[in-house]
């Protein structure tokens, strides 16, 4: 059964994300997996200065715990709007460590095929709970992650923005991405940036044709976007495109690297999927 991690500090951003990856497993046939971490003292630089109650980390769980089962009641009570009511099992966890680790052990362990969390959050118990970890997370994950606007509210996707620097790689990732799309039956934009005007013409062609070969999916398009710069070009994209989501490829060694990617995330203004480079597997 496919399964959506949805992290949560139990701040506004972090629930309406959770909203949000409640529509999306309705319609995907998925089911949720919410997760907390406890961060305690000992893993600080000031451990060997910190005295640390056995009670003040209990009481810490049982509050993470309650916090859990209430969201998942708020969820449970989400309409369904899909015509088949689908109704995703939704469970939960709270583990103690460093964030980004235990979600990633999280996805491992129940070979989860998506992170869906808040691009901002950090409520009164940022401190040892769940704070804003996204941007680590962009860094180290090997899994689809989707990063959902503050206040963001959802709309079923009828257009997704993938953005390319046309390396033949993302072909495979463009692949994956048609699978998630026919669910929603929604177009795919490939977007792609010319700073000068007939800039890469023979390697767009020759990205189209693969992706005409290899991609078996009737509603891609392809459109470029003439700009001084690729971040310019890719923020009038998801301002201007009409798109409901943006895929990105995140890698070390192009524009897409850790800190513009991060850096994007924050400025986005609608969803935002990142996909580890090299990414081949089904997305949903």
């Amino acid at each position: 059964m496919k399964t959506i991690v949805v992290p949560t500090d139990f701040s506004p951003s972090a629930n309406n994300a959770a909203k949000y990856a409640l529509k999306i497993a309705q319609k995907v046939k998925a089911n949720i997996k919410l997760c907390n971490a406890i961060k305690v003292p000992s893993e600080s630089v000031m451990a060997a200065q910190v005295a640390w109650p056995l009670e003040d980390f209990e009481s810490l769980r049982e509050g993470s715990e309650a916090e859990l089962n209430y969201l998942t009641t708020v969820l449970e009570k989400e309409p369904n709007t899909e015509n088949d009511g689908f109704q995703p099992r939704i469970s939960h966890t709270t583990g103690v460590g460093y964030v980004t680790d235990y979600i990633r052990n999280i996805v491992c362990d129940d070979h989860a095929n998506m992170v869906v969390m808040g691009m901002s959050g950090a409520n009164v118990f940022s401190r040892f709970v769940l704070g804003s970890n996204s941007r680590d997370l962009i860094n180290k994950a090997d899994f689809p992650l989707l990063l959902i606007p503050k206040a963001y509210t959802y709309k079923p996707l009828k257009k997704i923005g993938f953005a390319t620097d046309l390396s033949g790689a993302d072909i495979d990732a463009l692949h994956s991405l048609a699978n998630f799309a026919r669910y929603f039956n929604a177009e795919i934009l490939i977007s792609h940036v010319l700073q000068t005007p007939g800039q890469d013409q023979k390697q767009i062609d020759s990205f189209l044709s693969d992706v005409t070969c290899k991609v078996d999916y009737p509603n891609i398009y392809y459109r470029s976007l003439q700009s001084d710069g690729v971040k310019d070009g890719l923020h009038w994209l998801a301002e201007n495109g009409h798109i409901d989501m943006l895929v990105m490829i995140h890698r070390n060694n192009s524009i897409f690297n850790n800190s513009y990617t991060q850096k994007f995330a924050v400025k986005s203004k609608v969803p935002l999927m990142v996909l580890p480079h090299g990414f081949d597997k089904f997305l949903l």
